[in-house]
């Protein structure tokens, strides 16, 4: 893989949250960052963030930030976006699949079938995104000749999280990433999911500033969006990371193990002991 400053990466799902904070420590290291959304200007959300506020922030890094407005339900965006990634860079060292739709009823009280339908579209933008854009990504990270594929997840593929629609959609990521990592190996690109802590995002934070004692605790241990970026990047780092590939890592260990620390200077704790362990999956390939 080339050194940062080379690197061409792509993180899907970046105008806030996760992904804003892994692009920009991606960015940070100098890579030439494609950073993709919907939020096109302040008001595009009911949050703050939009994919021009994080490609300038990027440069502001010493990175290169390029804002694609792409909408990951629709194909035809994400085939676009990455012919505009093979016609610019001709390759594709990381990529993120962060993209995510999160219904705003996701986390309301009471059974799956009590909730609107509509919350199975987080298995729209969220699992099938993932492998579309794993898809169109993958000939240019196999022209790159070794790159790496983070699918961005959570305890929730393992654990009672949010309801079925969440816990199914995670844990297809993960296995996603077992299943891939097969297909990649002969070209050398890695492929891992990776389980994010309780972020403090922007959604988060609200959440916190309205009940501060209340999440006092929550808050002191939850990580930074960036740590997960800082992670990322210290994999892709790592020459031995296709031993890695395949498997599902908590980002707190993987951390820990590569000497990264949250931009507080913490060490964010794993959620293994509460939450439970990472999948195993088996080593038959049945062709």
């Amino acid at each position: 893989m080339p050194s940062d400053n080379n690197r061409v990466v792509v993180v899907t799902g970046a105008s806030r949250g996760a992904g804003k904070g892994i692009a920009l420590a991606l960015g940070a290291s100098g890579a030439t960052v494609y950073v993709t959304g919907r939020s096109q200007k302040t008001g595009d959300a009911p949050l703050p963030g939009t994919v021009y506020e994080t490609a300038a922030e990027i440069d502001r890094r010493g990175g290169k930030g390029i804002a694609v407005v792409c909408d990951h339900a629709d194909d035809e965006q994400v085939k676009a976006l990455f012919e505009q990634v093979a016609t610019e860079q001709g390759r594709i060292d990381i990529l993120v699949n962060n993209a995510l739709y999160v219904p705003p009823e996701l986390v309301l009280p009471g059974p799956f079938w009590e909730k609107p339908l509509s919350l199975q579209d987080i298995l729209n933008v969220g699992m099938r995104s993932t492998y579309v854009s794993s898809y169109y990504a993958a000939p240019l990270l196999v022209a790159a000749g070794g790159g790496l594929v983070v699918n961005t997840s959570s305890f929730g593929g393992r654990a009672y999280m949010h309801g079925p629609a969440y816990g199914a959609g995670k844990a297809a990521v993960d296995k996603m990433a077992h299943d891939m990592a097969v297909d990649f190996k002969p070209y050398n690109v890695a492929v891992i999911s990776l389980w994010m802590g309780l972020l403090k995002t922007e959604r988060t934070q609200q959440v916190f500033d309205a009940n501060p004692e209340l999440y006092a605790d929550m808050e002191a241990t939850a990580e930074t969006p960036e740590f997960s970026g800082r992670v990322i990047d210290a994999l892709a780092n790592d020459p031995a990371r296709m031993e890695r590939s395949g498997k599902v890592w908590v980002g707190a260990e993987l951390g820990e193990e590569y000497g990264v620390l949250d931009i507080n200077g913490k060490q964010p704790p794993s959620h293994r002991p509460m939450l439970g362990d990472t999948p195993t999956y088996s080593d038959a390939v049945i062709e």
